[in-house]
C-alpha cells in the first residue's frame, strides 16, 4: 500500500470513465482519497467506481456534461452532500482529433473548445466556493498538453483549447494565491489512451511537420498510470510551493 498522501481528502475528477481520468481516480483512491468520478460515459464511470471499491477504495460517481454548467453544478453539489467537501479538482475530460484546417467544421471547433476550455471554466466556477473552504489544502490540476505550448500542424482547434486552458490556469493561480488556492497543469505528450487514436498521422500529412512534435524516441508513448503520477504530485502537499506551473511530461519532446 502506498503512503496515503490523500487520506481524508476529497477529489472531483472529470473524464474518469477511462484512460488518464480512470488511472488518476484509481491512484487517488489508492492513496486514501474519497473520489467522485464523472464522465459522459455512464457505464465507464460505473466500471471505474466498482474497480476502486473492489480494491478497498472509497468512490462515488455520476454522469456529467462539462459543457453544461447546470450539469456540473448539480454533480458537484451531489458530491459535497455525499462526501462533505471538495478539496481537489482534477480536469481530465478532453476531446480532439488531427485534421487539416480546411476540414474543421465550425461545430468541431466549438465542441473542442466547449469541452477542453469552457468545461474547465464550468468546473472551476462550480467548485470554487467549496475549494476556498480548505485553505492550503485545496487545489486544481488541469490536464493540458504540449500542444498548448507550441503550434502543431493538423491540431489547430486542439492547440487553441489547450493554450487557453494553460493561461486560464495561470490566471486562476495568480488571482487566488492570497486565498491559498493553488492551480497547476500537466502538459503531456502521447499517452496510451483511446484519445490518441484520433491523432494518428495520415498519409496526406507532411512528414516533416509531424516530426516537429514527435518524441525523441520514435513511437514512445506513456501509460496512463505513469502520467497520473504527475497529477497526484501536483495535487499533493509535496507540491505546496508550486502554483501557476505547467509541468511538462513529454519525455523530452519539447527539449
Amino acid at each position: 500500500m502506498a503512503a496515503e498522501r490523500f487520506a481524508g481528502r476529497t477529489v472531483y475528477i472529470t473524464g474518469a470513465a477511462s484512460g488518464l481520468g480512470r488511472a488518476a481516480a484509481t491512484l487517488f483512491a489508492h492513496e486514501g482519497a474519497k473520489v467522485f468520478a464523472v464522465d459522459l460515459n455512464g457505464d465507464g464511470v460505473v466500471d471505474t467506481v466498482n474497480s476502486i471499491r473492489a480494491a478497498g477504495g472509497d468512490a462515488l460517481g455520476g454522469v456529467c456534461d462539462v459543457t453544461d454548467l447546470e450539469s456540473v453544478e448539480a454533480s458537484i453539489e451531489y458530491m459535497v452532500e455525499a462526501f462533505g467537501s471538495l478539496q481537489v479538482l482534477v480536469n481530465v475530460a478532453g476531446v480532439g482529433r488531427a485534421a487539416r484546417f480546411e476540414e474543421i467544421r465550425e461545430e468541431d471547433w466549438a465542441r473542442t473548445l466547449a469541452v477542453n476550455l469552457t468545461g474547465v471554466f464550468h468546473t472551476t466556477k462550480a467548485a470554487l466556493p467549496h475549494l476556498l473552504q480548505h485553505p492550503r489544502r485545496a487545489n486544481i490540476v488541469n490536464v493540458a498538453s504540449i500542444a498548448g505550448l507550441r503550434g502543431q500542424a493538423y491540431c489547430s482547434a486542439y492547440c487553441a483549447s489547450k493554450a487557453g486552458m494553460i493561461n486560464f490556469t495561470r490566471s486562476i493561480a495568480l488571482e487566488f494565491a492570497t486565498r491559498n488556492l493553488r492551480a497547476n497543469c500537466i502538459a503531456p505528450a502521447g499517452i496510451q489512451t483511446d484519445l490518441i487514436s484520433h491523432f494518428v498521422p495520415r498519409e496526406d500529412f507532411e512528414a516533416q511537420l509531424v516530426a516537429y512534435y514527435s518524441p525523441p524516441k520514435p513511437g514512445k508513448m506513456w501509460k496512463a498510470e505513469d502520467m497520473a503520477q504527475s497529477i497526484l504530485y501536483l495535487a499533493s502537499d509535496d507540491a505546496r510551493m508550486i502554483n501557476g506551473a505547467v509541468l511538462v511530461c513529454d519525455g523530452g519532446t519539447l527539449a
